[in-house]
Formats: C-alpha cells, sequence, structure tokens
C-alpha cells in the first residue's frame, strides 16, 4: 500500500473513531479490511478529502454504509460549477471551469440527492454558510433547473436555480457505497 494510500486510512480511522454516532454499531477493523481490499475505494476517498469533503462512514437507513462529504461547510474544493454539462455548454461568457456532474463522474462518486441530503442534516448540521447542489431529478432537469439545499435557522432549505448558475459559496456533496 502506498504511503498516501495509508495517510488517508489514518485520516479515516481517527474520524470514525471521533464520531461514532454517525456510524453505531460499527467497527473500524471491519471497515479498514473492506477498504484495504478496494484500493480504488482509497483512491476515491482520497480525492473526497482533497477537494475538502472531509468523507467519514455513515449508515443510512436502510442499514447500507456510505462514504460520504461531511465537511461543515459545502466542500471548498468542488464550488463555483454550474450543475451539469448542458449548462456549462449553455454559458456564452463567464463559464465556471467545471460542472458538478462532470467533476462527480471524474471523480467517481455519485452526487447527494434531497433524500440523502435531509438524512445528513438529521445527523450533522451542514451548509450553514454555504449551501450544496443536489442531484436533481431528470423531469425537473427538462425544464432548466437544478435544485440546491442549505441549513439556517435550525431549518434544512431546498431551492432552486437554473442549472447554468454557480455561486463561490456553493459546491456539492458526494458519496460513495463500500
Amino acid at each position: 500500500m502506498t504511503t498516501e494510500r495509508q495517510q488517508q486510512l489514518n485520516i479515516l480511522k481517527d474520524r470514525f473513531l471521533i464520531h461514532m454516532y454517525r456510524h453505531p454499531s460499527s467497527s473500524w477493523e471491519e471497515i479498514e479490511e473492506k477498504l484495504v481490499k478496494n484500493e480504488q475505494l482509497i483512491d476515491t476517498l482520497i480525492l473526497m478529502e482533497q477537494t475538502g469533503g472531509e468523507p467519514d462512514l455513515v449508515k443510512t437507513p436502510d442499514g447500507s454504509y456510505i462514504y460520504v462529504d461531511l465537511s461543515k461547510e459545502s466542500p471548498k474544493g468542488r464550488r463555483s460549477l454550474c450543475y451539469d454539462r448542458e449548462a456549462l455548454n449553455s454559458r456564452k461568457e463567464h463559464k465556471p471551469v467545471s460542472s458538478v456532474m462532470d467533476m462527480a463522474s471524474e471523480m467517481g462518486v455519485w452526487v447527494v440527492d434531497e433524500k440523502l441530503y435531509y438524512f445528513l442534516q438529521s445527523i450533522e448540521s451542514l451548509d450553514l454558510k454555504t449551501s450544496s447542489w443536489l442531484l436533481t431529478p431528470k423531469e425537473f432537469r427538462a425544464l432548466g433547473g437544478a435544485l440546491n439545499a442549505e441549513k439556517r435557522y435550525d431549518r434544512v432549505f431546498t431551492f432552486h436555480n437554473g442549472a447554468d448558475s454557480y455561486y463561490a459559496s456553493r459546491g456539492f456533496r458526494a458519496y460513495i457505497k463500500l
């Protein structure tokens, strides 16, 4: 195992032990064994870490385990992006460097949807100063919009914008299945 992968495992272990409430009834040894067997998974977690996501293990309501971005604010290295390639191509000037969907694909991650976002907010208060793009249903996207969400006043709000918009304070949260 490379030094970089070992360093990422150490970060994940520390975060795992500090935040046990995110993954009750799980043991680091079992998780580490699964990670060590899949170096591509570790490489993806390294990308999530490098872009500011602070990924940690979460046990979802259906009992499955995912690694998901749990940084307090939307990951810094994944902000100022429009929603998808179609939106990026439609911009005539001041184009962002990429789109949420393109970057997620390049990283090998899934974009958090509204249901998962609300679940994450029930575990941890996130996006108190920023917002995050959400995976948008195709029928909504076909109308030109895309969803985003944030937490203010102890409440989670879901909003919409044109998919071609982008903001310095809006990024996206991602996850991978364990």
